[in-house]
C-alpha cells in the first residue's frame, strides 16, 4: 500500500487529474480519496504489488508538481490551509501490513524517493525508520516541516539539511517531499462541540500527544480551526493497536464535549476496538475503510502490524 498526501483540497479538477494519475496503471487500485478544505489536503490510499505503486506514485506526483504551487502560497500573508507541509507532494510513505513485506516496503520507498529526486527534480527527504539519525538527528516528519517551507529552504542553505534525494534546493513550485516506509498508522479527528474554542483544541493537542502530560504511545496532534470557528484536533495515530481511538476519544472528551470524528484514508481493525456508539463518524463504513476487509486479508496468517 501506498498514502501519498498532496497539498490541495479545495480544486475538485486537480484531486480527480491526480487520481486519474496515480490509478492509470491497471495493476495497482485506488482504494480510497478523502479531500479536506480546510487542512487544504487530500490523502490517497493505494494498492498494488512491488514495482508497481512506484511508478503510480511517480506519475501521481508528476500531475502534482504541473498542477500545485505551494512555494508562492508560502509567501501569503495568510497559511494554505491548517495542515503544516512542505511540498506539493508532501509525503509518499509506503505501507507494509506486516513484518515479511516490510524490506519489500522499504526497497519501493527509496525507489519511490530517487525517482522524485532526480526525474522531476524535487528534493526528497526521508523520514521515519529510513532516516539516517547519525546524519539528520532531525528526521521527524514535523522536524522537517517546522517553519514550513521557506525555514526548509534556509534550512538547507545553511547546510543544516541535505535531501536525501533529488536537488539541494527546492523545487521552484513544488517544494520538497518526505518520503518513509512504514506500518499502517490511523489519520483521525475529532470535532469539539461548542463552547469549545480553537485555543482549546491547541491545549488538549498538547496534552494528549506523546510526551504532553498526557500524552499517548504513537499520537501525534495538533490543534486547527475549520470554518465556522469549529475547534478540531487533529491526529495521527502511529499505533493504533496500542491506543485504540476509543482511548483517544475517553482522553479529549475529559476535556471538552466531541461533536464528531472523521477517519482520514483506512485504518486496521484493532483501532476500533471498543469505539463507543455516541461519537458519530460520517462516511464510515467498515467495508471500504477497513484496511483488512478491503484487501481481504481476514485469512492471511498472523496479525496485520499496527
Amino acid at each position: 500500500m501506498a498514502v501519498p498526501n498532496v497539498s490541495e483540497g479545495r480544486d475538485a479538477a486537480t484531486v480527480q487529474a491526480i487520481s486519474r494519475a496515480l490509478a492509470a496503471d491497471g495493476h495497482v487500485r485506488l482504494l480510497d480519496v478523502h479531500r479536506d478544505g480546510d487542512h487544504h489536503r487530500s490523502v490517497y490510499t493505494l494498492a498494488g504489488p512491488p514495482g508497481a505503486l512506484s511508478g503510480a506514485l511517480l506519475a501521481g506526483a508528476a500531475e502534482a508538481i504541473a498542477r500545485i504551487d505551494v512555494v508562492s502560497d508560502s509567501h501569503a500573508p495568510t497559511p494554505r490551509g491548517e495542515h503544516p507541509h512542505v511540498g506539493a507532494l508532501d509525503v509518499a510513505p509506503v505501507v507494509y501490513l506486516d513484518e515479511s513485506s516490510r524490506g519489500a516496503a522499504c526497497a519501493e520507498a527509496l525507489v519511490v524517493a530517487d525517482r522524485i529526486g532526480h526525474e522531476l527534480s524535487v528534493p526528497v527527504f526521508l523520514y521515519g525508520e529510513l532516516a539516517d539519525i547519525d546524519r539528520r538527528p532531525a528526521g521527524t516528519r514535523a522536524q522537517l516541516r517546522s517553519g514550513g517551507i521557506a525555514r526548509l529552504a534556509q534550512r538547507i542553505a545553511a547546510g543544516e539539511l541535505r535531501p536525501d534525494f533529488g536537488p539541494p534546493r527546492p523545487h521552484p513550485t513544488a517544494g520538497a517531499t518526505l518520503v518513509a516506509a512504514r506500518a499502517p498508522l490511523v489519520a483521525f479527528n475529532l470535532k469539539l462541540a461548542p463552547p469549545a474554542t480553537v485555543a482549546d483544541a491547541r491545549r488538549i493537542a498538547a496534552l494528549i500527544r506523546e510526551g504532553g502530560s498526557e500524552g499517548l504511545p504513537g499520537v501525534r496532534a495538533i490543534g486547527v480551526r475549520l470554518g465556522g470557528e469549529v475547534a478540531q484536533v487533529s491526529m495521527n495515530v502511529e499505533r493504533p493497536c496500542e491506543t485504540p481511538l476509543a482511548l483517544v476519544v475517553e482522553r479529549v472528551r475529559a476535556h471538552a464535549p466531541v461533536a464528531g470524528g472523521e477517519l482520514v484514508g483506512l485504518a486496521p481493525r484493532c483501532a476500533f476496538a471498543g469505539f463507543p456508539d455516541d461519537v458519530p463518524l460520517p462516511g464510515f463504513d467498515p467495508a471500504t475503510r477497513l484496511i483488512e476487509q478491503v484487501l481481504d486479508l481476514d485469512s492471511r496468517d498472523g496479525p496485520i502490524a499496527g
